[in-house]
């Protein structure tokens, strides 16, 4: 059983998500919150699996609650509205295992946790921020997705638009 701790700061998504990942039959939502402090506690606390966070919240964002969650053991994942400036390279350093839009149907948030436990990396490539500064790190942790067989053509279709926006060849 996957277990999971959501952080979202609107009652009404928080509890439409738990309820959704609820209905997985290999999914448990162990713990909800509403800002990034409660689901750093809540975290450790219950040791979930999986933390989804929003990316902005009050008290402690989600990428600062990603940071500090980044030795604990527990996969992120960041879902967003939009794409900002600089938020992509800092979910990169903060070991973010997937970031993702909150518009996608819940079937693809379901998979992409399965793909996260399994240990893949599932980065939304409309969110994926084109400023030339964060290039250099996202290639760094890319490459080695690129250089492995994948068995989900959705990952592969991920990673090439991620690399064709960061210019980086493919062959």
């Amino acid at each position: 059983m996957i277990r999971i701790v959501i952080a979202e700061d609107q009652e009404m998504l928080l509890g439409a998500i738990g309820s959704l990942l609820n209905l997985e039959e290999d999914m448990e939502v162990v713990g909800q919150a509403s800002n990034g402090e409660e689901a750093i506690t809540l975290v450790h606390r219950l040791q979930p699996d999986i933390c989804i966070m929003d990316i902005e919240m009050p008290e402690m964002s989600g990428l600062e609650a990603a940071e500090a969650l980044r030795s604990f053991g527990c996969k992120v994942i960041i879902l967003t509205t939009f794409a900002k400036s600089g938020y992509f390279g800092r979910a990169l350093q903060a070991d973010v295992r997937g970031y993702l839009l909150k518009d996608s149907p819940s079937e693809e948030l379901a998979r992409s946790i399965r793909s996260i436990i399994e240990g893949q990396r599932i980065y939304c490539p409309e969110l994926i921020d084109e400023d030339s500064n964060q290039n250099e790190q996202a290639i760094e942790v890319l490459q080695p997705l690129i250089e492995r067989p994948k068995k989900i053509n959705t990952v592969r279709n991920y990673l090439t638009t991620i690399l064709d926006k960061i210019k980086l060849p493919t062959g």
